[in-house]
């Protein structure tokens, strides 16, 4: 996903930046999304802080290797 607000987190999240996002059904029903942020931890934020985006295979393979 896509940062795209941070109002109450710029240390925590870059605008425009890339963050991975790992699966939680139960955050998702509350609107939130958890994310690996700047501290290198995941974390629940708004999901209207982010934009999903899809990602060419070439470019997944890569973040991959870097988990």
């Amino acid at each position: 996903m896509v940062c795209v607000k941070n109002e109450d987190h710029p240390a925590s999240l870059e605008l425009r930046k890339i963050y991975r996002v790992i699966p939680d059904v139960r955050a998702a029903e509350h609107r939130l999304v958890r994310v690996i942020d700047e501290s290198g931890e995941d974390y629940l934020y708004p999901t209207s802080y982010f934009v999903p985006i899809e990602l060419p295979q070439a470019v997944e393979e890569v973040f991959a290797l870097a988990s």
